[in-house]
């Protein structure tokens, strides 16, 4: 029915104003007031937005806008420390769960390809919840916020290589694969930091005062590494984040940050809703019970498993408490592989639904459980609600 973009945005916008103040009526987080609506009114539901894909294109902006942020915000020698100390954990972690998954989907009947890649797809974290519901302006989340992103980044790693995978169906010339990718890696991020150190913070410097300029050179130059981590193999969120990372020596890169946020909140809207609009709930419902089996055993598993992770590696008992809850759903990349195996042949259409109504349950429960137990941005409760 609504076939227009310009009309598509006019029912998105609308019905998420309209849904967003239900939700706060009665009391609950923001985010799934759009996943809601995403499923009333889009392809699956009352079908006044047929094609979803164009607004799915465009929501990735807003990934590319967080993860864009987020490196503004981020110290780049902390970032290298992080990394060495919660490597081990994010690999045993994501081995841990995979074989948790796998185990549970064989139980359930699945066969053994499906489960390996159900698996697989579910040892992810999500990067757009988790950090879309830790405030920024607290030391103490500020640097639970740094842990997080370290997190994230290695699982963005690991998923481009099962990604990899899953694509070429099978593993003999991964190694190769995999130290290309690196070697990309590598370059694009010394790249990045030549071109901000000796081209972007002269000019960014010289016409500071046009706050126009600022803005414009800062998201030109997110979206460009972005699109460039892309082309080489590695992912849109990757880019944007060794964007931002480049760009944070900057002395204004504080202040690009704050200019961004509402357009990152833009983008975000339409994210949440492009997932409620991909869902099926036809389909699901046939699914609903290894579903909710599966989802339970995550976010048990999860929040427990990564708490005594971050603990081996020193963390203050409470930090890896918080720590594994706010980490303790599955995600977007979840939805991505499972896309992919199911282009591939790998997997049953039944698989990749799974996968998908997994992430969903996740997303829900895992942000219920955030809003009501941490500081968030989006907190109903005012004592909750920090930016």
């Amino acid at each position: 029915m609504f076939d227009h973009i310009i009309l598509q945005f006019v029912l998105i916008f609308a019905g998420a104003a309209l849904f967003a103040t239900l939700f706060l009526y009665l009391k609950q987080p923001i985010i799934l007031a759009y996943i809601v609506l995403g499923i009333v009114v889009g392809p699956k539901g009352l079908e006044l937005i047929n094609d979803a894909e164009q607004i799915e294109q465009l929501a990735h902006i807003g990934i590319i806008l967080l993860l864009f942020l987020i490196g503004l915000n981020f110290r780049p020698a902390r970032l290298v420390g992080l990394l060495g100390r919660v490597g081990i954990v994010t690999l045993v972690t994501c081995f841990v769960f995979t074989l948790l998954s796998l185990a549970a989907a064989l139980a359930l009947g699945y066969p053994f390809i499906d489960s390996l890649i159900i698996g697989a797809a579910l040892m992810f974290s999500s990067t757009i919840v988790s950090l879309k519901l830790i405030p920024t302006t607290q030391l103490h989340h500020h640097h639970i916020g740094e842990v997080m992103i370290s997190v994230l980044l290695l699982q963005d790693v690991i998923a481009i290589v099962l990604i990899v995978l899953v694509t070429e169906g099978g593993v003999g010339n991964i190694t190769i694969s995999v130290a290309l990718l690196l070697l990309k890696l590598v370059v694009l991020s010394v790249m990045s930091f030549v071109i901000v150190r000796f081209v972007i913070t002269k000019l960014l410097l010289k016409f500071d005062v046009i706050k126009e300029h600022t803005f414009v050179m800062a998201l030109g130059w997110g979206l460009f590494v972005a699109g460039a981590a892309e082309m080489l193999g590695l992912s849109l969120e990757m880019g944007a984040f060794i964007a931002g990372i480049s760009l944070a020596t900057v002395p204004i890169a504080l202040v690009i940050a704050e200019d961004l946020k509402p357009l990152r909140d833009f983008f975000l809207i339409l994210f949440f809703f492009s997932i409620g609009a991909e869902f099926d709930l036809v389909v699901s419902q046939e699914l609903i019970v290894p579903g909710l089996i599966i989802t339970a055993l995550l976010m048990v598993a999860k929040p427990v498993i990564f708490n005594w992770g971050f603990r081996a590696i020193g963390e203050k008992t409470k930090n890896s408490a918080e720590l594994g809850i706010r980490l303790g759903q599955a995600s977007e990349f979840s939805l991505l592989i499972a896309f992919s195996a199911l282009a591939s042949g790998l997997i049953e259409e039944r698989s990749s639904y799974l996968i998908q109504l997994v992430v969903v349950l996740t997303f829900i429960v895992s942000t219920y459980w955030v809003v009501n137990a941490y500081p968030t941005p989006i907190s109903y409760k005012s004592g909750q609600r920090k930016d």
